[in-house]
């Protein structure tokens, strides 16, 4: 059957399209010392731990002007805008745990990306089994470049030991988070 030109019949994909921002991170630091280092703690099984040893085995090498101590009390939310801009206003840098599971991964990611964008360079903890995860919350939040810091899985059931490897994969990583030299994660799991 012919159609005429008044009885043209629009017709949309219903898949849409896929169209993802790419900001860029937070200017990198040329140096650590000196700086106020923000620890957020999602209040996961062990982040406490993770990040106090951390913050401890950092400052063996590293003169911080000041570390101050954020809690949110619900891992598998957004921080409160209120408590993001908190962090900004008071800290250099961050560091944040843990993403070991889907919502506290996609969340913590979420809010080191609020907090690169108002300036803050910010490492986020994960675990190895959530590095996909990591990867699509960055493309769809729009900031593909977030390096975080990957850890071996799991975090909720470890020994002190394992705590103290750990902290270990976070101290050497952090720092290079924080400095920009990093290697960009999809690399890294290629080259795996």
């Amino acid at each position: 059957m012919l159609m005429n030109d008044a009885e043209k019949v629009a017709v949309f994909d219903p898949r849409g399209a896929l169209r993802f921002e790419d900001a860029p991170v937070s200017a990198r630091k040329k140096g650590l010392a000196g700086l106020r280092l923000g620890i957020l703690d999602n209040s996961k099984w062990n982040a406490n731990k993770l990040l106090r040893g951390a913050v401890a085995a950092l400052g063996e090498e590293i003169g911080f002007a000041e570390v101050n101590y954020y809690v949110k009390h619900s891992f598998s939310k957004d921080a409160a805008p209120e408590l993001i801009e908190r962090i900004a206003a008071e800290n250099d840098i961050v560091l944040t745990a843990i993403g070991d599971c889907g919502s506290c991964c996609s969340a913590c990611v979420r809010d080191s990306i609020a907090l690169e964008r108002l300036g803050l360079p910010s490492a986020v903890i994960i675990t190895t089994e959530f590095a996909r995860e990591t990867e699509l919350t960055r493309q769809a939040i729009g900031m593909k470049t977030l390096e975080p810091v990957v850890i071996a899985h799991p975090v909720s059931s470890i020994t002190a030991d394992e705590i103290a490897q750990r902290v270990a994969q976070i101290k050497e990583q952090a720092q290079q988070v924080w400095l920009g030299t990093k290697a960009p994660m999809a690399l890294r799991v290629a080259l795996q």
